[in-house]
């Protein structure tokens, strides 16, 4: 950065200084230009007017004026002692024009010699042709240019220290508390992400980043601590399956002959289908946590429901479907199914007589309800039951091999399909009612 500000502040300087030097020394010289022939013009004007005194007057910065005659005499001049002796003479050729010139003379006016501009015109006198010579000292404008010199390429790269080193402390103070921030975001491990970087008291951009910073952890610990419970809940809803099944094959193994393998077979394959059930549904909440690109098409809720209604006849709770017409959803098939497949066998844990299913169609929005007659849930639970691996006591006395992930996996999926998924009020029992966006021919 200081770098940077180096380069700039050099390009800068170097633009200015050539725009300087290549304008100030002519800019000056026309000055001195334009006062000797504004005093030589006067002189002209005297000379038509015949008006010429013998001692010209003399205005400032200009050092001399002459009038000379064509054989060199000088008829008029400033009061000077110098001022007797032609400071300029023509050639016969240029005797009608103006002529300038840059000519060392004698100290003139208390001037010191040196370098003169010099202008001569010519002119009618009553005595015949003439020149009029005005000349004033370069010896200003020399001690400028020197100046103007000595300024650029002296000052220049003292400025551009200068400017280095102010940058670079400006900037290390400016970035001391970003420093403070990396330092502590070096010293923050997945181990301990309960630490925080130091938020500086200058409500700058710099306190926003430090801010956003701490935000950002404070989600990621979220994040770590929310996934190590997930890891220890997922291990202990996997144990128990797998230590029911090693226990009934361990007992088989033990007492061959007084075992019914018949029905350590049912009961194997139930803790089987247990475990893959479990693993099912960490799959699809691991796909949808890594927002994996699934396959999608326009999928028809009413029948996912009317399907999903025959494959349960016979159920321990009959299903009363309402008639609906069509209800377009653009998504998964796979995971649409699943979502009401888990609140179907949630509401089938917790009925008492009878489950309610209606798909409808109404503002925009595809709304699908499945409703219970049982015990319902308690008002303060209605959030915590979308937790994974939740579940209510009254859940875990009516069924004792659930895993608490189907509601959690229902919600991300309505979520993941632009929806939302909700407990609303009823009674008797639980509503469970699943909006998502109705498809029109746009994903």
């Amino acid at each position: 950065m200081t770098t940077l500000a180096i380069l700039i502040a050099a390009l800068v300087f170097i633009v200015t200084s050539t725009i300087t030097l290549a304008t100030v020394p002519s800019y000056l010289r026309e000055l001195v230009h334009t006062r000797v022939e504004l005093a030589v013009h006067k002189v002209v004007d005297q000379t038509h007017a015949s008006r010429l005194p013998a001692k010209l007057e003399t205005p400032s910065h200009v050092h001399l004026l002459q009038v000379v005659s064509e054989d060199g005499k000088v008829l008029a001049a400033s009061p000077d002692p110098h001022a007797a002796s032609p400071v300029m003479t023509i050639q016969a050729d240029r005797r009608e024009k103006i002529n300038i010139a840059e000519r060392r003379l004698p100290p003139v006016r208390g001037e010191d010699g040196g370098e003169y501009l010099v202008i001569a015109r010519p002119v009618h006198t009553p005595q015949g042709r003439a020149t009029v010579c005005g000349a004033a000292s370069l010896a200003e404008v020399n001690r400028a240019v020197a100046w103007l010199h000595a300024l650029v390429f002296l000052g220049t790269p003292l400025a551009l220290v200068i400017v280095g080193v102010t940058t670079r402390a400006v900037v290390g103070l400016a970035l001391r508390p970003v420093e403070r921030i990396r330092a502590e975001l070096t010293e923050i491990t997945g181990q301990d992400l309960s630490r925080r970087v130091p938020v500086p008291d200058t409500s700058d951009e710099i306190a926003d980043l430090a801010a956003a910073t701490n935000h950002t952890l404070d989600s990621l610990e979220r994040s770590a601590e929310s996934q190590r419970r997930f890891v220890a809940d997922a291990s202990h809803e996997l144990r128990s399956p797998l230590s029911a099944l090693h226990t009934q094959l361990e007992v088989a193994n033990a007492y061959p002959d007084e075992t019914d393998w018949q029905a350590t077979g049912v009961q194997a394959l139930s803790a089987a289908d247990r475990l893959t059930g479990i693993i099912d549904e960490l799959m699809m909440l691991a796909r949808l946590d890594a927002n994996a690109v699934v396959q999608r098409r326009v999928v028809d809720m009413s029948r996912v429901a009317q399907e999903q209604v025959r494959r349960r006849e016979g159920s321990r709770a009959p299903i009363v479907i309402n008639p609906c017409k069509p209800a377009p959803v653009y998504g998964s098939p796979i995971q649409l199914d699943r979502m009401l497949t888990n609140l179907l066998d949630n509401a089938t844990r917790h009925a008492a007589t009878r489950i309610d299913l209606s798909v409808e169609v109404a503002d925009g929005k595809v709304i699908v309800t499945v409703a219970d007659d049982g015990d319902g849930i308690p008002p303060q639970d209605r959030e915590r039951i979308f937790e994974r691996f939740t579940r209510l006591d009254d859940a875990r006395a009516k069924d004792k091999e659930g895993s608490g992930l189907g509601l959690s996996l229902s919600r991300e999926i309505a979520i993941a399909h632009r929806g939302t998924l909700a407990v609303a009020d009823h009674w008797p029992g639980a509503q469970f009612v699943a909006v998502l966006p109705l498809y029109e021919g746009e994903p």
